[in-house]
């Protein structure tokens, strides 16, 4: 009897350490406000999901090696919470796939993940990406995405840094599609700073879409200030430049205001630029849910077309909502 309960004890304590050396977690977001948007040809009030947050419902993991060693995997799952259908009815992991391993060395990683100007967005955008506020509105982000993705990260002492590189799997042209990628950038105390670019070449291999972003933030504690610069050459003549001043600023202990001002200068192109001015309000009723709401007016030169169906025109909109987490 006792060589049984010892033999229980020793099975219980590596059963505890197995358990221990390895971990799954399920998690998601659920996201969904009404919106009215105005785009100088039609009107129109609708129900959108994921305004502050993309709605997901994610898988990921890690298991301990030994030796500093470990492997890792994230997998998610986008849908819209207006409709319950997939954000993408062709992908299933629409979000993020990837495995890799993880260690003294930095991280490996393949599979579908972010790319660089989206996976830094918090850095240079007050909205974050998000909202009627978002940066991709006029921002080239170059999807934000990347299939059949081998990154390479590492971070230490304030600094991080990615190299990416994307297979465009293109029967006998290696260059056809592929995606080179990657960003540096330093965090410290009040500073937060990043440096992108993303080089991705046409389905036929003979030009390439150039965006280069140089972004980031400062906390004065009363508010933290963003600035932002970027630049994109594309197919042909294309020449573009974005700049964009901003900031946050905390309303009491749940409350964040968010405004900017985004102008993009089109370089090729006479009477195309574009700008935008947004205000934004997110107020946190617990950790994991917010209420939120947002504006922005964009408006068009004459031969611009950001977001509306007829050249030089402005579009309008303005969101509210409840984001949860779980």
């Amino acid at each position: 009897m006792k060589k049984t309960l010892i033999a229980l004890a020793v099975l219980g304590s590596i059963a505890g350490v197995a358990q221990a050396q390895s971990s799954v977690t399920v998690y998601g977001v659920v996201d969904v406000g009404l919106a009215h948007e105005n785009n100088g040809s039609t009107s129109v009030t609708r129900m959108d999901s994921g305004n502050l947050n993309g709605n997901r419902i994610g898988f990921k993991g890690t298991e301990d090696l030994g030796g500093g060693l470990s492997a890792i995997f994230q997998f998610e799952n986008g849908f819209n919470a207006d409709t319950g259908a997939q954000a993408d009815p062709a992908r299933l992991f629409n979000r993020q796939a990837f495995v890799g391993l993880t260690g003294g060395f930095g991280t490996v990683k393949l599979g579908r993940q972010m790319n660089p100007v989206y996976a830094n967005s918090a850095t240079f955008d007050p909205f974050g990406d998000a909202l009627a506020g978002d940066t991709a509105r006029l921002i080239n982000y170059q999807g934000n995405r990347t299939d059949n993705l081998i990154t390479y990260a590492y971070a230490a002492n304030g600094f991080r840094g990615e190299l990416q590189y994307g297979l465009g799997e293109v029967p006998g042209d290696s260059s056809a599609s592929r995606t080179a990628a990657g960003f540096v950038g330093y965090k410290n105390g009040p500073i937060d700073v990043v440096l992108t670019h993303q080089n991705t070449k046409t389905a036929n291999g003979d030009d390439s879409t150039k965006v280069t972003l140089l972004g980031g933030n400062y906390n004065f504690g009363v508010v933290k200030a963003f600035a932002t610069y970027a630049w994109e050459k594309g197919a042909g003549s294309r020449d573009q430049r974005d700049a964009l001043l901003g900031l946050t600023a905390p309303v009491g202990a749940a409350g964040t205001l968010m405004l900017s001002y985004l102008r993009k200068d089109d370089k090729a192109v006479n009477d195309a630029d574009a700008q935008q001015i947004a205000i934004g309000y997110t107020h946190a009723l617990s950790k994991r849910t917010a209420l939120y709401t947002s504006y922005s007016v964009l408006r068009n030169d004459d031969r611009a077309s950001y977001k509306v169906p007829v050249a030089g025109d402005t579009d309008k909109l303005f969101n509210v909502g409840v984001r949860h987490f779980f």
